[in-house]
């Protein structure tokens, strides 16, 4: 792919969205109670536009090193069936992934926030990040939201795509008149 297309130039060409969870669906922090639980808060603004996207018909994919099994229940509950957690080797689970469903790396956006994410990001059409992420990442991203991880970036560059697509409510008239 050409890097020096603006990013709004690859939006068109989204079918299959990926997202890591800890800075990206979450603000990268973690709460330890008394009885060692580990807690991360998530948007719901991302989780409606994650929704959203399942019910348009675009692949939506979890892949993420941490292994919280309250992410995957939440997760499912929007409707993602494609969750992979306690993944090290992110970009061998993405292309595992590609070649389950026939995906084209070109038609892939992925979010991501650090370093385990480098890899992944590198094989991608449109690599993404919030504005939080390590500067590493933001190097070599196509597009960053002006939102930070877990403060509707997740729903910032799935509006983005689906608006472009005319995927984005495009049936909301309907259901509140």
């Amino acid at each position: 792919m050409d890097n020096d297309r603006s990013y709004k130039e690859y939006l068109n060409e989204i079918t299959t969205f990926v997202f890591d969870v800890d800075g990206v669906l979450t603000d990268g922090t973690i709460t330890v109670t008394t009885n060692g639980e580990l807690l991360r808060k998530m948007n719901i603004k991302d989780g409606y536009a994650l929704k959203t996207a399942v019910d348009a018909g675009f692949n939506v994919c979890i892949i993420s090193g941490g292994s919280n099994e309250g992410v995957r229940k939440r997760l499912k509950g929007l409707g993602i069936t494609d969750i992979y957690l306690g993944t090290h080797h992110k970009a061998e689970q993405l292309d595992e992934y590609m070649d389950i469903y026939n995906i084209d790396a070109n038609n892939v956006l992925f979010m991501g926030d650090d370093i385990p994410d480098y890899p992944v990001m590198k094989i991608v059409g449109l690599p993404c990040c919030p504005q939080d992420a390590a500067p590493e990442i933001k190097d070599i991203c196509k597009y960053v939201s002006h939102k930070n991880g877990g403060k509707g970036a997740v729903r910032d560059v799935i509006e983005q795509v689906l608006k472009v697509q005319n995927k984005w409510n495009s049936d909301f008239s309907s259901k509140y008149d």
